[in-house]
């Protein structure tokens, strides 16, 4: 009886790994060769069934120059799923060949195949097929050579899902950011720091801190001016708009501060006085997260470390990514760091259980 119990639980636990449906990226970048890495960790199969989306032949001539031995399982869909280590659970889109491409040389070709893989995984998303989906990076050139009016993943995203209200959360450890605008001209984003942006924002990571088991998360939210704008020396954005978006989440008994000045909230972030920040523009958010996730080493001209994770919340699906580019310089020659695709599988595994 006992034994009997002991093979029932070791199925659960089986079949309770989420399915993570990882998206190649760009062809001509560095995709194919960080999903290959990543997926030679047995952790990431103790917790999930990862499969990955992509061009077979792309993903077989990364396995040949990292080198790896993993072997591919080619599938049509996802009931052919092994789930095993040392196996890599693949949909070939075939929609690009070797030649049609150089590595680290933009092409429409590639864009477009860029582009397949994420429609894909947002169908098997959006259908249930998969848990969660993780994305490898993209080339913004290349995507709007081929026809692409979105500036990336998180407005393919939101459109492909329907959705209105969303935000782009970056993390690496103990910091994290959420952004009130991104992929918009610095002039615009002053525009864009309104009231009803801010305050549906400051919504979102609530929620998302959350969904990652925080209890009671502590939301600090950054000035745009310098100083926070110095009670309207250095701007009125702050009085505006940015206060009474937080006096309106207080009532809605959110934990919530500011506005701090930006060159201080980060620290106060990674020290534990807040469990992120709300942010107001791209670059705002983006600069400290790199600051602390990449490290350059130039005695190797390396990165020795490439972390952070890119999760866009306020979807009805669950999308982490990269917080990385395609590494032009780089791809095809097997020394791409997968630091960041690692993390970004764990993140997308820790969503997906606080889902189910």
């Amino acid at each position: 009886m006992v034994h009997y119990l002991l093979i029932v639980n070791h199925i659960n636990l089986k079949m309770k790994r989420p399915v993570i449906c990882i998206t190649m990226g760009d062809p001509a970048g560095i995709g194919a060769e960080i999903i290959v890495k990543a997926l030679s960790k047995k952790e990431i199969y103790r917790k999930s069934k990862p499969i990955a989306i992509g061009s077979k032949c792309v993903i077989n001539d990364a396995l040949k120059f990292i080198p790896s031995n993993l072997k591919l399982n080619v599938i049509k869909n996802t009931e052919e799923i092994k789930g095993e280590f040392g196996i890599i659970d693949f949909i070939d889109l075939d929609n690009i060949k070797l030649h049609e491409f150089n590595y680290g040389k933009v092409s429409t070709k590639a864009g477009q195949a860029s582009l397949d893989y994420i429609y894909k995984g947002i169908d098997l998303a959006m259908k249930g097929l998969v848990d969660a989906v993780v994305t490898g990076p993209i080339h913004k050139e290349a995507i709007k050579a081929a026809g692409s009016p979105y500036a990336g993943h998180t407005e393919i995203f939101a459109t492909y899902t329907k959705t209105k209200n969303y935000a782009m959360m970056l993390a690496d450890e103990n910091l994290r950011v959420i952004h009130v605008s991104t992929h918009v001209s610095l002039r615009q984003a002053c525009d864009l720091v309104k009231k009803e942006r801010v305050l549906t924002v400051i919504r979102l990571a609530d929620k998302a801190l959350k969904d990652l088991r925080i209890k009671n998360p502590k939301i600090g939210v950054s000035g745009l001016n310098p100083h926070a704008g110095e009670g309207e020396l250095f701007g009125k954005e702050e009085i505006g708009e940015i206060i009474p978006a937080i006096l309106q989440a207080k009532k809605e008994n959110i934990n919530v501060d500011g506005p701090v000045p930006p060159d201080t909230i980060f620290s106060k972030v990674i020290g534990g006085q807040y469990d992120i920040a709300v942010v107001m523009y791209h670059d705002q958010g983006h600069i400290p997260m790199k600051v602390t996730g990449f490290k350059y080493n130039k005695e190797t001209n390396k990165w020795s470390t490439i972390s952070g994770v890119n999760i866009t919340v306020g979807l009805p699906i669950i999308r982490t990514s990269v917080d990385h580019g395609v590494a032009f310089g780089k791809a095809g020659e097997g020394r791409a760091n997968e630091e960041s695709m690692v993390e970004a599988i764990k993140m997308a595994i820790d969503f997906a259980k606080k889902k189910s």
